[in-house]
């Protein structure tokens, strides 16, 4: 007679366990990192969109507005302030303080972006 079984032994079981729980320890705090890399993007993102929002409505008024004057709408949970108007300077930060960087900072005089 022909002893035929089929299945999972626990030794099998565990293993696999053992394997899935290593990659989750791996892979959750590397997820927490990619998530606050996407808050800090999206706060470039709006501080740039403000920026030519600004210089959009310099382009058609021949002087600086508010950020209400441009219809502008930053993301929600995400500030943006126009702290100077000559020479144009934006700023953006997260109201939850999800992106470790702070404080965006555009500024036209030196040409670039600053976290601060």
């Amino acid at each position: 007679m022909i002893n035929n079984k089929k299945g999972v032994t626990l030794i099998e079981l565990l293993v696999v366990i053992a394997i899935l729980g290593i990659l989750a320890a791996v892979a959750i705090p590397q997820f927490a990192e990619y998530r606050n890399t996407a808050y800090c993007a999206q706060i470039t993102s709006d501080a740039a969109h403000a920026f030519q929002a600004m210089e959009a409505y310099y382009a058609d008024h021949l002087a600086y507005g508010s950020l209400a004057d441009t219809n502008f709408s930053p993301t929600t949970g995400i500030t943006v302030l126009v702290t100077n108007n000559n020479p144009l300077v934006v700023q953006a930060s997260d109201d939850n303080s999800r992106c470790p960087l702070s404080t965006y900072t555009l500024d036209q005089s030196s040409g670039r972006g600053t976290w601060g």
